[in-house]
């Protein structure tokens, strides 16, 4: 079954591919706008042995990576204080519904009046955005612990944190982990849009520099990379989510099937 599906994903990305190639060359589009797939493979395979390109590769992953860590750990933090402590969850609910739809690239203004184009830009915008996936899914975990093991775990005499730990956390860890792979991707196209708006160091600023230069296949090309980056990045966080869910009735049924 897995060979199969690996068979027709493999043919889909040939015709699709081959359609990149055939629509330029047929003229159905300008190729100084949409160039063929081989001249796309073409600038992509120079982009590789420019030294310039991995260091833009390695900017886009820090402030990824950082921004990612940051906002995981605050998400997680904050949502468990925000469940565990009496009253919080009512007293904050206003204000996290208010903060949360707040667009990231809305306050790109804002990261540029206080750090310009640094690093520090990047992961402001990458830690709001990915804080919230996180958080709102610690809130839903919690809110399905089931209530008579809750109870149980009280007339046993466990602690706040024993409870925590051994009747919280279980049931709120799925829910973690998916918060955990959409806030991946999402801090990844945080990162490469704040370097494409910005101008801070990394993939985003240069596909900008490419794009203002007509460099169109090279613009391609790291429009390509950063695609590659996210599958590589969603195809990861499902595999750490697996390993760490393998306990997990989804994951065993899943993995039988």
């Amino acid at each position: 079954m897995r060979g199969a599906n690996a068979a027709l994903g493999a043919a889909g990305l040939a015709a699709f591919l081959a359609l990149g190639e055939a629509v330029p060359r047929l003229g159905l589009v300008k190729e100084a706008y949409f160039p063929p797939t081989s001249r796309i493979a073409h600038a992509l395979g120079q982009e590789v042995t420019d030294h310039a390109f991995w260091t833009a590769l390695g900017d886009t992953l820090t402030g990824w990576a950082l921004g990612l860590a940051i906002a995981i750990g605050a998400g997680v933090v904050v949502g468990l204080l925000v469940s565990v402590v009496p009253y919080l969850r009512e007293a904050t609910a206003s204000t996290i519904e208010f903060l949360r739809p707040i667009p990231s690239v809305a306050l790109i203004p804002l990261t540029v009046l206080l750090y310009g184009t640094e690093l520090r830009s990047v992961l402001l915008l990458v830690v709001y955005a990915s804080f919230w996936q996180v958080l709102v899914q610690v809130l839903y975990g919690v809110q399905d612990v089931d209530p008579v093991a809750e109870e149980t775990a009280r007339s046993y005499g466990l602690g706040p944190w024993a409870r925590v730990r051994h009747v919280l956390w279980p049931t709120a860890l799925p829910y973690v982990m998916t918060g955990v792979r959409l806030a991946a991707a999402v801090a990844l196209i945080l990162a490469v849009t704040a370097e494409l708006v910005i101008g801070a160091p990394g993939l985003g600023a240069r596909i900008a520099v490419a794009e203002s230069s007509q460099a169109v296949p090279d613009m391609y090309a790291l429009v390509v990379v950063t695609g590659l980056l996210g599958l590589l990045i969603n195809v990861g966080a499902r595999t750490v989510e697996r390993r760490a869910l393998a306990w997990h009735q989804s994951v065993r049924g899943e993995v039988m099937v």
